[in-house]
C-alpha cells in the first residue's frame, strides 16, 4: 500500500508540473467551471422564487445538494475522469501495452496517469457553498455527522469510478467506447436533484442500477438532516459502491484476458 501511495504522489507531483507550465490553461479552467457553477446557483434562486420546496428539499438544502454535488463531481474529475475518457484510446491504438508491462497493477496505473489540480479546486469552492448552506439552515452537525458525510462523499467517488470505468472497459468489445463515457458524465449530473422529484421507475433505476441519486442525496441528507440520520441510505450506497467495484473489477480482468497487443 506504501508502495501505491507514494506511486500516486509522484504521478500527481509531474501533474502539477505540467499544469503549471501552462498557467494560462490552468486558470482558464478554474474560471470556466465557477461560472458553469455559478450559472447553477441562479437557477436555484430563479426556481425557488415560484415554489418553496422541490419534493421535501428546501431552498437551502437542495444548494447544499449542489454543493455536495460539486465536490464528489470535482474530485472523481481531478483524480479518474481524464484517465477513464483515454482508456479507449489506449485500447484503440494499442498504448495499453505500456501499462501492461510496468510493474504495478494495470486497472491502477490506467486509472491515476494523470490529476487534475484545477478540479479540486472548484471541489473547494462547493465546500464553501455546503458551509454557507448549513449556516442558512441553522444546523449544527456534530462530528458524527461529518464523519457520515466524508464516507458518504468517499462513497460517491467511488461509485462513479466504478460505473464509468465499466463503460469504458466496453471498449474491449467495441471500437468508439467515448459515447458511453461521456453520456454517463452527463447522466450523474442529475445528481444534482432531489431523488424524489424523479417519477417511480426512473427513481428506483438511479437509484439501484445506476446508483447516481445516492451519490449525493445521501451525504447531503446525513448533513442537512443530522438528527435524522439515513441509515438505510448509507447502507444501500455502502452496497451499492462494493457491488459496482467488484463488478467493473471482474469485467477489467475478463476484458485482458481477450485483449490482442499491438505486437500480436
Amino acid at each position: 500500500m506504501l508502495r501505491y501511495l507514494e506511486i500516486s504522489w509522484l504521478m500527481i507531483r509531474n501533474s502539477l508540473i505540467r499544469e503549471m507550465s501552462f498557467k494560462g490553461n490552468f486558470l482558464l479552467w478554474i474560471t470556466v467551471d465557477l461560472l458553469w457553477f455559478v450559472g447553477q446557483l441562479v437557477f436555484i434562486e430563479v426556481l425557488f422564487e415560484s415554489v418553496d420546496h422541490i419534493a421535501d428539499w428546501s431552498k437551502w438544502e437542495v444548494i447544499l445538494l449542489f454543493g455536495t454535488h460539486q465536490i464528489i463531481a470535482q474530485i472523481f474529475q481531478a483524480f479518474f475522469y481524464i484517465n477513464i475518457a483515454n482508456l479507449p484510446e489506449l485500447v484503440r491504438t494499442g498504448r495499453l501495452d505500456l501499462m501492461l508491462v510496468l510493474p504495478i497493477d494495470a486497472q491502477f496505473a490506467v486509472s491515476s496517469r494523470q490529476f487534475g489540480p484545477d478540479n479540486l479546486i472548484n471541489a473547494l469552492l462547493g465546500a464553501c457553498v455546503v458551509g454557507f448552506s448549513l449556516a442558512q439552515l441553522h444546523a449544527s452537525p456534530g462530528p458524527a455527522a461529518w464523519i457520515l458525510y466524508a464516507m458518504a462523499i468517499l462513497f460517491g467517488v467511488t461509485v462513479h469510478y466504478a460505473i464509468m470505468f465499466t463503460f469504458a472497459v466496453a471498449s474491449f468489445w467495441i471500437m468508439r467506447a467515448q459515447g458511453l463515457i461521456y453520456g454517463y458524465f452527463h447522466l450523474f449530473n442529475l445528481a444534482r436533484y432531489p431523488a424524489g422529484i424523479f417519477p417511480g421507475v426512473l427513481r428506483i433505476l438511479l437509484s439501484s442500477l445506476i446508483p447516481v441519486l445516492l451519490v449525493t442525496n445521501v451525504p447531503a441528507r446525513a448533513l442537512a438532516r443530522s438528527a435524522q440520520t439515513p441509515w438505510e441510505g448509507l447502507l444501500a450506497l455502502g452496497g451499492a459502491t462494493v457491488f459496482v467495484v467488484l463488478a467493473s473489477r471482474l469485467l477489467w480482468r475478463r476484458a485482458l484476458r481477450r485483449y490482442s497487443s499491438a505486437s500480436s
